[in-house]
């Protein structure tokens, strides 16, 4: 009895914090989430861009916040710089060839909580056919109710990725090797969906 007592207890226990792990939909539909990117111009300049079409979803537990996953998949070809001719350029052969290469996505593998609201998010990249792990730095924006009766939950964080990683050799100098990315997530619980 006591033996069963005891699994019984351990299954509630696993339940209960299963219960508190929430899967959150991307809010692209509303658009308060954003994948930019920015790149020094040969040194003199940053070149600022977003990617307009993404869709993904995530896991957050605030009371288990390392078993958190993130799921992302980005239509490269929705491309913007804000300017036709270059975007052209960017879609093409010399750097994300959209025609071969049309999506990236990003699976996590690992969410590590530092101090005050602010993680490493581990996960594996595919960009331009390549797959390499990235390391981005995130800050929990906030949490709570929407005025639409839903829960929602926010972060920011920012990861470098270096050109030549991913197959991109396009020569636009030293100062133009690496790419930053800016990503701002706002997700919608499922359950309150």
């Amino acid at each position: 009895m006591k033996r069963l007592s005891a699994l019984g207890f351990a299954l509630i226990l696993g339940l209960s914090s299963q219960l508190h792990a929430t899967e959150y939909t991307i809010d692209t539909k509303g658009a308060h989430a954003f994948i930019q990117f920015r790149i020094k111009h040969l040194g003199y300049s940053w070149l600022y861009g977003r990617f307009n079409d993404f869709e993904g979803s995530f896991v957050y537990d605030e009371d288990k916040p390392e078993a958190s996953s993130v799921n992302v998949t980005i239509d490269v070809t929705s491309l913007d710089s804000n300017h036709a001719e270059r975007d052209k350029h960017l879609r093409g052969k010399d750097f994300l060839h959209t025609d071969k290469f049309p999506t990236a996505t990003f699976k996590s593998t690992r969410f590590t909580p530092t101090s005050d609201g602010k993680a490493k998010l581990e996960g594996n990249l595919t960009l331009h056919g390549v797959t390499k792990p990235v390391v981005i730095d995130v800050t929990e924006v906030g949490g709570g109710k929407d005025p639409w009766g839903g829960y929602r939950q926010g972060f920011t964080g920012t990861t470098e990725i270096a050109l030549k990683d991913f197959g991109i050799d396009y020569d636009l100098g030293p100062a133009s090797q690496t790419v930053e990315l800016i990503l701002d997530v706002e997700g919608i619980a499922k359950s309150m969906m």
